[in-house]
């Protein structure tokens, strides 16, 4: 039995709020008793991500800075259950905590927005782009060596903002933050995978809870979203192989073709883009688990000793 009113914990930036929303929005559609007033409440929770600005988040610890004090205020029984940018989420979950739903995934490319470009290829040579992600930084100095990247940390409009400012030309964004934020219009190109591999669980929701809440589990297991959820298993499972140290660019994303056959696509590379080593695997949307950990097996051998701890 759900005890109500269901208390939500969620980081308080824009886009966070905004996903929230639409969390509460997918709960009530799949639980009618969550429809009611006052039903469910949401409480805003400041991560050591939201309020260390001045480093990036490698240097500051990387992998849970948008999520431990949030796990820690579930596991104290202050809040029931959490919506985080599944990309966000370290590859281990605390004891205790499961990820319990995925909502349908949104759109998980990245978006380009330049301030005199019309596409990567398009940037002038010299131009300065500006990310807080190793993963695009390294993808983006394979492909331009000759561009330079510089930390860009803040909430989406704070980082728009500076573009065209500053000596800034461009930065690249996730596209479904975009859209949820109502500013898709901002993107000056979309990038396919194939230019760009985004994220581990990039554009997808996730809801955790605590494992031994059991109404809220069962509910949440049932309503998930089935294509995200395999999608999401073979991308983490991949990381979960890699276990890169926060200072090693990862990248993974897996599709469904039009048959229903999973293809997963996985990234390792060095911060500079001076090497770059991919793979793909492809089987069953059942043995999604199973083609993470070989596809993160085969990268791993690949890259050798040393390439994780880089």
């Amino acid at each position: 039995m759900l005890h109500l009113p269901l208390r939500i914990g969620t980081r308080g930036s824009p886009l966070a709020l905004a996903q929230t929303e639409a969390t509460i929005t997918w709960l009530a559609a799949v639980c009618a008793e969550l429809s009611a007033p006052g039903a469910i409440t949401v409480t805003a929770i400041r991560t050591t991500g939201d309020t260390v600005q001045d480093r990036t988040l490698a240097e500051i610890g990387g992998k849970g800075l948008f999520t431990r004090e949030i796990d820690d205020a579930m596991l104290a029984g202050r809040i029931d259950l959490a919506v985080h940018s599944v990309k966000d989420l370290p590859t281990w979950l605390p004891d205790g905590i499961v990820l319990a739903a995925l909502l349908p995934r949104g759109d998980p490319r990245d978006a380009l927005i330049a301030h005199r470009a019309a596409s990567l290829a398009d940037l002038a040579p010299g131009a300065v782009i500006g990310t807080a992600s190793l993963r695009r930084q390294a993808q983006l100095l394979h492909r331009r060596p000759d561009v330079r990247v510089v930390p860009l940390r803040g909430n989406v409009s704070t980082r728009l903002a500076r573009v065209g400012h500053d000596g800034l030309d461009a930065t690249l964004l996730a596209a479904a933050g975009l859209a949820r934020l109502g500013l898709a219009d901002r993107a000056t190109a979309l990038l396919e995978p194939e230019e760009m591999l985004p994220a581990v669980g990039q554009a997808a929701i996730g809801i955790t809870c605590r494992t031994d809440d059991a109404a809220l589990c069962e509910l949440l297991q049932a309503a998930s979203d089935p294509a995200t959820a395999r999608e999401v298993a073979a991308e983490r499972a991949m990381l979960a192989v890699l276990d890169g140290s926060c200072r090693t660019p990862i990248a993974g994303f897996a599709r469904h073709d039009a048959a229903g056959t999973l293809e997963l696509v996985g990234l390792l590379a060095r911060p500079d883009g001076s090497q770059v080593i991919t793979g793909s695997k492809r089987g069953a949307g059942s043995e999604a688990d199973a083609i993470g950990r070989a596809l993160g097996e085969e990268l791993k051998a690949r890259a050798g000793p040393g390439f994780l701890t880089w």
